[in-house]
């Protein structure tokens, strides 16, 4: 799965919009979304809340876990622990920056809640390369990875693999002399 996979998975979450049109209900595959009321929030898609605002038909509502005393908290908790916590969203990052790309101005103190959510990736990167640095020096043969999201693994998932071939490699042909 390469990152625009994971994009199109998160893009299917559910986030309400205020829309400023009326129209009945839209029946998708996925299941149906509506009816759209003016100035009454309503749950859809992430896909569909960037097209109408894009159309300048809605207001997105940022979801509750976009908010900033909580991502701290979910930060602060993500610093001090040894291992990875829960994030709420599966995919709080392509969540988050869809959202505060498409819709900065709907949200309120978006920059720090972009600041936050970019601070809370960068403390879980650093913890996914070390986690991997201790596990190939270890020479473990798996892992569990709890808590980890779509987008955080398949940031890993190009080179661990390759790394992990060259090690056996290297291995057997240390056994071999």
């Amino acid at each position: 799965m390469d990152p625009t996979e994971v994009e199109f998975i998160a893009e299917n979450k559910m986030v309400s919009i205020v829309p400023n049109f009326t129209f009945d209900r839209i029946f998708l595959i996925s299941g149906e979304v509506g009816p759209f009321r003016a100035g009454l929030p309503v749950k859809i898609p992430i896909w569909m809340a960037l097209n109408l605002r894009q159309r300048q038909k809605c207001r997105i509502m940022a979801p509750d876990w976009m908010d900033p005393e909580k991502l701290e908290e979910i930060k602060e908790e993500e610093s001090q622990s040894r291992y990875f916590t829960k994030m709420p969203s599966e995919h709080y990052m392509v969540e988050g920056f869809l959202l505060l790309d498409a819709a900065a101005e709907d949200i309120p103190r978006s920059d720090e809640i972009r600041t936050i959510i970019k601070d809370i990736w960068d403390i879980r990167m650093s913890k996914l390369r070390s986690s991997i640095d201790a596990f190939v020096k270890s020479g473990g043969s798996h892992a569990k990875l709890d808590h980890l999201t779509a987008l955080e693994i398949n940031s890993i998932r190009p080179l661990l693999p390759h790394a992990l071939d060259e090690l056996h490699r290297l291995e057997n042909a240390l056994r071999i002399l």
